[in-house]
């Protein structure tokens, strides 16, 4: 392809965030478009994807990868088309999904964390494949049925049930014939996680006695819980989970904006009262059972059964914004932003 003068656009990290990140936290900036080295692919972003674990790489602080360098772009899964290649077994014209960086164009190998080719059917929209169809969903299946074995007849808790990975958690465990209950913040998303099948939604913000609704809800226990924000929720659910239940940790978006000053739990004994299993896991740690959730994914999706839950940008220079909305907490479903 014709390289004169070529530059690519780039979400660069300014300064490292405290708290919520704020604008300045983050620059538009360019630099020139990357050559692939040989075996490697040169990459034109379609989707990127925003997700709650990209705050954890903004501080200047250990986490399961390595933090954004000031000055660098930031970090991020992103779907994207092959359009220079020195990989034959990633032609031009591919589309894959790897983690990747804010970036117009990078250059990735092929085994690159997360790569996978993605076989986009023509009548489904292309963001599908990076949410419910894609990462978050395969997040979802990891964590409920991998994770947390979750049986039908079982009752499964799901918290930040209107967000991207909860929202899809939600359908999945009624599809598998559990009983569903959602924690949400709000009214409007109390109502999205009832839509969306679940049996009792639960607005924790109008709740003044967390555990005494999830009780309420579940008079006979938990069998599985699906934890995405950690802190004072984790601490109200652990007494109310069943004998041999199951806590699936996926995040814990409670303390992603305040790392220094995690909530400290005080029921981790329940673990021992009532022999729980509670394990923290990355979706692409099990990849021998990902095909197995892609297919039941792609199946529940044309059967009508998983409905994307999303909210959609346009333009790299939305990235921030739109990352900004979701730490926030004002987002409804799976953040994304389409190049």
């Amino acid at each position: 392809m014709e390289r004169d003068n070529q530059i690519t656009r780039q979400i660069t990290l300014a300064r490292r965030p405290v708290g919520i990140p704020v604008p300045d936290d983050f620059a538009l900036t360019e630099a020139p478009r990357p050559v692939p080295g040989p075996g490697e692919i040169l990459v034109k972003m379609r989707v990127c994807s925003c997700d709650p674990a990209i705050r954890g790489f903004l501080d200047d602080r250990p986490s399961y990868l390595p933090p954004v360098a000031l000055g660098a772009p930031i970090n991020g899964m992103s779907l994207g088309e092959v359009v220079e290649s020195n990989d034959p077994a990633f032609p031009i014209g591919t589309l894959l999904r790897t983690f990747a960086v804010w970036s117009e164009y990078y250059v990735v190998k092929g085994d690159a964390l997360g790569i996978e080719k993605v076989e986009a059917a023509a009548d489904v929209p292309l963001q599908h494949y990076m949410g419910a169809l894609g990462p978050v969903g395969l997040t979802a299946w990891v964590g409920l049925f991998e994770i947390g074995k979750a049986k039908a007849g079982e009752t499964v808790l799901v918290s930040a049930a209107a967000g991207a990975t909860g929202s899809t958690v939600v359908q999945l465990a009624k599809a598998a014939g559990c009983r569903v209950i959602g924690l949400a913040g709000g009214p409007a998303k109390a109502q999205i996680v009832r839509d969306l099948g679940a049996d009792v939604a639960i607005d924790y913000r109008a709740a003044p006695d967390l555990a005494a609704a999830i009780s309420q809800a579940a008079p006979d226990g938990i069998d599985v819980y699906f934890d995405n924000v950690g802190g004072e929720t984790l601490d109200a659910v652990l007494p109310l989970m069943r004998l041999h239940g199951r806590v699936a940790v996926c995040g814990m978006i409670a303390q992603y904006n305040d790392a220094d000053n995690p909530h400290g739990n005080r029921n981790l004994w329940q673990l021992v009262v009532n022999r729980l299993t509670m394990r923290g896991f990355i979706t692409y740690d099990h990849p021998e059972v990902l095909g197995e959730a892609q297919a039941m994914l792609d199946r529940l999706f044309a059967e009508g059964s998983l409905k994307p839950l999303e909210n959609v940008r346009e333009g790299l220079e939305k990235l921030p914004g739109a990352f900004i909305e979701l730490m926030s907490g004002r987002t409804t479903g799976k953040t994304l932003v389409l190049i």
